[in-house]
């Protein structure tokens, strides 16, 4: 049975890695898949989703507006697909995900996206928030903060390491400008209800 699953962590959790292996997998048994990422995060180049540790596969990219139900409608019609996959899930627009879910409802096809469940600032991004609203099925990939917990939060920097605190919601970077902590660290980072011991 078809299901839309939301795969979420933080930054630097391994996502990427997660969603080229599943694909990977579909592709050895003889399955085609379909992988977009969205179009205004090209670290990896144009078109491109691929992981801190090397690996990466072409994807075609969604950008604000795209009728992801007519794209994949569209694909379907030059040959069958196992599964889709969606890196930076985070990016979708609320539209785009009920999108996906109608693909997965009418088109009976599995999609697995992969995204940030939270900003720098500690909200929700949209595209998550619908997703996590959605989802058939949800999945959290770890990673930890430097004191060895679970890092459920993220803070962005400049370029002298600083934290910031305010900005614009999306910005792209990796390492240089991310750092992924737990709760209680993230909240001394940028200063909120900090520990007064």
């Amino acid at each position: 049975m078809a299901k839309l699953y939301f795969h979420y962590s933080t930054m630097n959790a391994g996502k990427s890695t997660l969603l080229l292996q599943a694909s990977y997998n579909y592709r050895e048994r003889g399955m085609e898949t379909c992988l977009f990422t969205a179009q205004l995060d090209n670290r990896a180049g144009e078109a491109r989703i691929a992981s801190r540790i090397g690996i990466g596969d072409a994807a075609d990219t969604f950008a604000p507006g795209d009728d992801l139900y007519a794209r994949i409608r569209t694909r379907l019609s030059a040959g069958p697909v196992a599964c889709i996959f969606i890196d930076e899930a985070q990016f979708l627009e609320k539209e785009q995900v009920w999108q996906l879910a109608r693909v997965v409802d009418d088109l009976k096809l599995p999609v697995m996206c992969y995204g940030l469940r939270v900003d720098f600032q500690g909200e929700l991004f949209p595209g998550s928030a619908t997703l996590l609203a959605l989802a058939d099925e949800m999945r959290e990939a770890r990673t930890i903060c430097h004191c060895g917990k679970k890092a459920t939060m993220v803070v962005r920097t400049d370029s002298h390491g600083q934290v910031l605190t305010e900005g614009a919601q999306v910005e792209i970077g990796g390492n240089e400008s991310y750092v992924s902590l737990c709760r209680r660290h993230w909240r001394q980072a940028v200063g909120l209800h900090a520990n007064q011991e």
